[in-house]
């Protein structure tokens, strides 16, 4: 049976999200919110965490995983960032991005794309995924929470708790959040290639 944590989406209470980190330490599959959507997570580190999340999408090894992390420091860690990725990234982060990079050493293979060896990186702009990342001593493995056969992520942190209370640990209901997927922008060729137009704004991105 998942927990459940109501945390402010402004003012999060600090005890619950130290809870919430307590719980992803210990192998916990999360639903947690983003600027986006709702999505599930668990510790890069966590291979069987890992496991279940792909169990709970019907994921396989051709699926783009992305990891979300707090800071420049952290993304350079586990993404190869040139200067014209390192200048984008830094100027629309955080924010409702992700950006498709070669993957360094550091990231296990598990979490890059079978095929090109990439990974994507996002650092959302909501306070309590933040305040998750600023307390985690790691990224998160993240994907949106899509249920297999839906196109629409789950919106309602109750919808959430009744569909998935037997397959994830922890809900963490920070109010209703509506689904607008991101804006992926990828870095795998010389120039950036925008994957998908979301959310994110692109103005004048091509001469950043």
């Amino acid at each position: 049976m998942a927990q459940y944590f109501e945390i402010h989406p402004d003012n999060p209470q600090l005890r619950l999200i130290h809870r919430a980190v307590d719980l992803l330490n210990e192998g916990a599959v999360i639903a947690y919110p983003t600027d986006s959507s709702y999505a599930l997570a668990c510790r890069i580190d966590d291979k069987k965490s890992l496991e279940r999340i792909q169990k709970i999408r019907l994921l396989d090894d051709q699926h783009n995983f992305t990891l979300v992390c707090r800071n420049m420091a952290q993304i350079a860690k586990f993404a190869r960032l040139a200067n014209q990725a390192h200048r984008m990234v830094k100027s629309l982060t955080p924010g409702p991005y992700t950006f498709v990079l070669k993957a360094t050493r550091e990231l296990p293979k598990r979490l890059q794309h079978a095929k090109r060896k990439s990974v994507g990186i996002r650092i959302p702009d909501h306070k309590v995924a933040l305040d998750l990342l600023e307390n985690l001593d790691a990224p998160l493995f993240s994907t949106t929470l899509i249920l297999p056969g839906e196109t629409d992520a789950l919106e309602m942190p109750w919808e959430i708790r009744e569909q998935l209370e037997h397959h994830i640990d922890l809900v963490i209901d920070a109010g209703y959040i509506p689904y607008e997927p991101t804006t992926i922008i990828s870095f795998l060729e010389d120039e950036p290639e925008v994957f998908r137009h979301g959310k994110g704004e692109l103005v004048d991105f091509i001469q950043t």
